[in-house]
């Protein structure tokens, strides 16, 4: 006997994930990465104080978590100066992504992204049914005309954009973005993940309006908070949509280290700030080591700075894999003509040295090959 059958739309899935974890490639490579470069993640790690919260609420782990997360959603409020009715937390933003398909795409409705944007919505599009159509970035950037055109052709449910954009560190900056909302069709729901909000050191977000209806951002403590792990987002809605969440959501994603994690990062501006600065000397190193060898930095408004290697994609998959196999773990974007990069995460002193000691090697077997 086969057994039960999968659903057809889950039959015609591939059995893949958006990322290949670096634990996988470090099974398959026999050995442990000197340099965790590849993931964004923040490296040089979460507030002490937020460790020292964590371990306090590890006490309580016996207890599932408040479903509401309430405490956190008004510390949310007041930092954000909105209504608590208007945040929705869930489980980083790929699992709120996964909610927000969930609840406005049915199967056989079209939504749309740029070509070689951040793949997870594309996986939960896709694994609910829905039909994605994709532009092309133009020059290096996503294009907003482009995103709204295709829109509006496609009758499509959903626009995701990326702003500080993955994987280029690109960014647009608050009119821009304000100017694009505008000119959206009002039945077109506007996905504006702003993950990397919090490491830019430029301006990207236009104002927060949350009775907007049409626009749903998402922001997250897995960057420059450093809780990758503890894998907690939010998103902020209108109060329909917010509500909405509530027919859909794991009311126990989060767990309460999560929550508590969250709560006391969130608290810490000194640790922020510390972080941002981090960060900036970071890209600086980064793009100072790239500009020594020949490469070309991006700039950027994240914690990564992403390399033209100034050939193709063939050329980059060969540094990357060069990289690798000296023990940095970077990523590079996935659709032509990005795929010519990488994208290097910043990280402390011993992580960039060991990257800048392991770079012009790389190159160096990448041109033999």
């Amino acid at each position: 006997m086969s057994g039960p059958r999968l659903t057809p739309l889950a039959e015609s899935l591939p059995a893949t994930v958006p990322f290949v974890g670096p634990e996988t490639l470090e099974r398959q490579a026999g050995r442990a990465f000197g340099a965790r470069l590849g993931a964004n993640e923040l490296a040089f790690g979460p507030s002490p104080r937020a460790i020292e919260a964590m371990t306090r609420a590890a006490q309580d782990a016996w207890m599932y978590p408040d479903p509401e997360y309430h405490e956190l959603k008004q510390a949310l409020a007041r930092h954000l100066s909105i209504d608590p009715g208007h945040l929705v937390v869930g489980g980083g933003i790929d699992g709120l992504l996964g909610s927000t398909v969930r609840l406005l795409v049915a199967p056989g409705e079209a939504v749309v992204t740029s070509a070689g944007a951040y793949p997870t919505f594309t996986y939960h599009a896709t694994g609910y049914g829905g039909i994605v159509h994709t532009v092309p970035y133009r020059e290096d950037l996503q294009d907003l005309a482009a995103l709204r055109d295709k829109a509006v052709e496609t009758g499509a449910r959903l626009i995701y954009l990326s702003n500080p954009d993955n994987p280029m560190g690109s960014w647009y900056g608050p009119e821009e973005i304000a100017a694009f909302i505008d000119g959206l069709p009002d039945e077109v729901m506007l996905l504006l993940d702003e993950a990397y909000f919090e490491c830019a050191d430029v301006a990207t977000a236009p104002e927060l309006v949350p009775d907007t209806p049409n626009v749903i951002r998402f922001r997250t403590f897995s960057k420059a908070y450093g809780l990758a792990g503890m894998r907690i987002g939010y998103a902020i809605a209108s109060r329909r949509m917010a509500e909405a969440y509530n027919k859909v959501r794991d009311h126990f994603g989060v767990s309460r280290l999560a929550h508590a994690g969250a709560m006391a990062a969130l608290a810490d501006r000194e640790y922020l700030k510390h972080i941002m600065k981090s960060i900036s000397q970071s890209v600086d190193f980064l793009s100072d080591t790239a500009r020594a060898h020949g490469l070309l930095p991006f700039p950027t408004a994240t914690n990564f700075v992403t390399l033209d290697c100034g050939r193709d994609g063939n050329h980059a998959r060969a540094v990357l894999s060069e990289l690798g196999a000296r023990g940095v773990f970077v990523r590079m974007p996935g659709v032509a003509p990005l795929d010519r990069c990488i994208r290097v995460t910043c990280g402390p002193k011993d992580a960039m040295n060991i990257f800048a000691e392991a770079l012009p090697e790389a190159l160096a077997a990448a041109k033999r090959r």
